[in-house]
């Protein structure tokens, strides 16, 4: 338990990272896998992970990214992006991978998928999205957690223009919008403001309520 908290404690948001210093493939399989794994609302994971690795690719996101050099220092980028709307199919096919891979369908369950499809696809698309993104925030804190776990840095931004995003990386065709990125690296020896500074952080009791 103490390991945990003790790499939480270690890492912070890379300010500036070394790009000589590639994250394993073995590594990067254990961050997403943990990112697969996490939690989400109704468990219809509505977000996907793009791994970009390509430097080409990469430097054309920098300049819409106000010109984060931890883009291309990492070896890695993810790309969280979130289903832009929920539509019959896209609830359908995540009710129908639970049934083939439990092997059984359940009345419960089946009452759950109409309740689903009589609402979210009447929704409109915006607020659909907002719900799918916050749904990849979770996967996100994931990552953050797996990364530490492996001492790899990370550095979750939102700066950065979606749109120009979703053009660069073909996003929209697929039906997704980038939501947040999150480079993968090792932090730099020299260069970076941050890396010694203390983590602040609130004191739990202004933290922390108890309702008892």
């Amino acid at each position: 338990m103490s390991e945990l908290l003790n790499n939480l404690q270690w890492r912070y948001a890379a300010k500036k990272m070394n790009p000589s210093k590639a994250v394993s493939q073995e590594h990067v399989d254990f961050i997403l896998e943990a990112v697969r794994l996490s939690a989400s609302s109704s468990g219809l994971q509505p977000y996907e992970v793009i791994v970009v690795t390509n430097p080409e690719v990469r430097a054309k996101i920098v300049p819409h990214a106000w010109n984060q050099g931890q883009i291309t220092d990492g070896s890695h980028l993810l790309v969280f992006a979130a289903w832009d709307n929920y539509t019959p199919e896209r609830i359908n096919m995540m009710f129908d991978l639970v049934n083939e891979q439990r092997g059984f369908k359940n009345e419960g369950w089946e009452n759950y998928r109409q309740m689903l499809l009589n609402n979210y696809p009447k929704r409109d698309a915006e607020t659909n999205y907002q719900h799918a993104a916050r749904q990849a925030y979770i996967g996100l804190g994931s990552a953050l957690i797996a990364a530490a776990e492996l001492k790899v840095d990370s550095t979750p931004m939102e700066g950065f223009d979606p749109a120009k995003v979703d053009e660069i990386l073909g996003l929209t065709a697929r039906g997704l919008r980038s939501v947040v990125l999150l480079p993968l690296g090792y932090r730099a020896d020299e260069g970076d403001w941050l890396v010694n500074l203390k983590k602040v952080r609130r004191p739990a009791e202004q933290f922390i309520s108890m309702v008892e």
